[in-house]
């Protein structure tokens, strides 16, 4: 379904899974450098994830947002909570994305969009902390329309590493120890942010993982995350 038309984009969609008496909302965005993927491609391995989230009781929802070969930042972050606003039927809404989707999971939930948790699997956190390009032409520079390092002011607003503080909302932090994409520092150097705040935050690293979970075992990965979803919920 249609969840957000922007003048000049393609209509924005999710897919949305509801179970019977769900206890919560879980917004899901996918990964993919902020330059490709779609809610419509899966992780391996996690091709069942929202059935299978939607059999523990979570209405979910899959969201596309608009790539960085569209609009820049903030374009984005700007349609996450445009999709967290269209969910919200009184029940807990959490964020739970993988790498880029993860990183603008973060964004939304520290940055001010109301949701009562967020799941993060191999985010970026420190848009200056990536390695830059040889050519200039990252991810990153993509996402922001320059190089990290000639737009700092910007890099830090597009860096959830920037809005660690007290009043966050419960965050899991889980990555891979041998992510050979977005070093497991990224989530390091946020769980210690946001500890010295004292807000809620629990930090995994997965030994022997790669990025997008090869090497780990799905079911272990996506077990821990639902706890901590459990605990999360308001009660």
């Amino acid at each position: 379904m249609i969840y957000r038309e922007v003048p000049g984009f393609r209509p924005l969609e999710l897919d949305l899974t509801e179970p019977a008496d769900a206890v919560a909302t879980i917004v899901y965005l996918h990964g993919g450098g902020w330059r490709r993927g779609s809610r419509l491609t899966p992780l391996p391995g996690f091709e069942h994830l929202a059935a299978e989230l939607a059999a523990q009781g979570f209405r979910v929802a899959m969201a596309d947002y608009r790539l960085s070969g569209e609009a820049s930042f903030p374009a984005p972050l700007d349609d996450v909570r445009a999709a967290v606003e269209f969910v919200r039927d009184g029940n807990p809404v959490f964020l739970w994305g993988e790498s880029a989707g993860a990183h603008l999971a973060l964004l939304a939930a520290l940055g001010g969009s109301e949701v009562d948790g967020v799941v993060a699997w191999f985010p970026p956190t420190d848009l200056l902390g990536v390695p830059a390009a040889p050519d200039g032409v990252s991810r990153e520079a993509l996402l922001l329309g320059a190089p990290p390092e000639s737009v700092p002011d910007l890099a830090r607003e597009a860096s959830p590493l920037s809005y660690a503080h007290a009043g966050a909302p419960p965050v899991l932090l889980m990555h891979g120890e041998d992510d050979d994409l977005v070093p497991a520092t990224q989530s390091v150097r946020l769980a210690e942010a946001l500890e010295a705040v004292g807000a809620p935050v629990e930090l995994h690293l997965v030994p022997g993982a790669r990025h997008r979970w090869t090497g780990a075992d799905p079911a272990a990965v996506v077990a821990t995350s639902v706890k901590f979803l459990r605990a999360a919920l308001p009660r």
